[in-house]
């Protein structure tokens, strides 16, 4: 790992790149801190854009000189930088994975369970998740926080929109919880693989569709579990997705960002709640009728 200022970062992973790595990524230093850099929206087709501080991953095969490629980056940017080797070893990297995530329990009698767990649990509503290359274990707070919303506001009548699904997770558990209609939205193809997958295993019926198809219904529930920086641009599509008098959860938000996501939010929404588990909030409101 390298740690490197916004105007060195393209420039470091290019330059690994061409020495070598197999894949390189860039991200926030302070990423899930309460000093998190907000810079993106949603969606964003400006020039690249990157932290005041970076940390930099790069992968390369077992025989590399790390030496050399450090000095190879230093002498590309006429600078000395600091270098952090980790080695990685060969590893069933699916069942660690799949080995870190059991059957979760929300409010005594909602089951969240993995697909690579036979278990089930007759009493409380049982949902079968594999996310697949989407996010969405429902191991996060965030999901907790989201499902404990839905748990105490889905009725039967209501039409509910997952802005942001991943893996589709939220507005599966809101059909399952009794709502009349669900449907999850999602800019990452990925994430609506995976979760028409996980409608089809739960045997509920839940249309999933791309951020850039038109979005038919007005939600009496929408519920947004996607970073803080999207929900800020975000907020008058979701206002003007929502019923008058309808209900919005936001959450993937840091305690660090509740008060200006509350701050964008109250242009069309009453705020009524905020949740707290582990350093994330989720903001509960209800749409004003203006």
């Amino acid at each position: 790992m390298i740690q490197t200022s916004a105007d060195s970062a393209e420039k470091i992973t290019d330059c690994l790149i061409d020495l070598g790595a197999i894949s390189t990524s860039i991200q926030d230093k302070n990423l899930n801190q309460n000093n998190e850099e907000i810079i993106f929206g949603e969606p964003y087709n400006g020039p690249h854009q990157y932290w005041k501080e970076n940390t930099i991953s790069a992968l390369f095969e077992e025989n590399i000189k790390v030496e050399k490629i450090k000095n190879e980056l230093e002498n590309f940017l006429n600078q000395k930088i600091e270098v952090i080797v980790t080695k990685i070893e060969d590893q069933d990297w699916v069942k660690i994975s799949q080995d870190q995530f059991d059957p979760i329990c929300i409010r005594d009698n909602f089951w969240i369970i993995p697909t690579w767990h036979s278990q089930e649990f007759k009493s409380g509503i049982n949902l079968i998740l594999d996310p697949g290359l989407a996010f969405g274990t429902g191991s996060h707070p965030t999901t907790h926080l989201c499902i404990e919303w839905l748990i105490d506001n889905v009725k039967k009548n209501n039409q509910v929109l997952d802005y942001g699904c991943g893996s589709g997770i939220l507005a599966i558990a809101a059909k399952k919880i009794g709502c009349k209609l669900a449907l999850g939205v999602d800019i990452d193809p990925q994430a609506l693989i995976a979760s028409k997958d996980n409608a089809l295993l739960n045997n509920v019926n839940v249309e999933f569709i791309e951020t850039s198809k038109p979005i038919m219904i007005k939600a009496d529930l929408i519920v947004a579990n996607i970073l803080s920086s999207a929900l800020s641009v975000l907020a008058p599509a979701l206002a003007g997705y929502c019923n008058p008098h309808g209900m919005i959860a936001l959450s993937g938000i840091l305690e660090a960002q509740e008060k200006i996501i509350i701050e964008i939010y109250q242009e069309w929404f009453n705020i009524v709640g905020v949740t707290r588990k582990d350093g994330w909030v989720c903001i509960s409101g209800v749409r004003r009728n203006n």
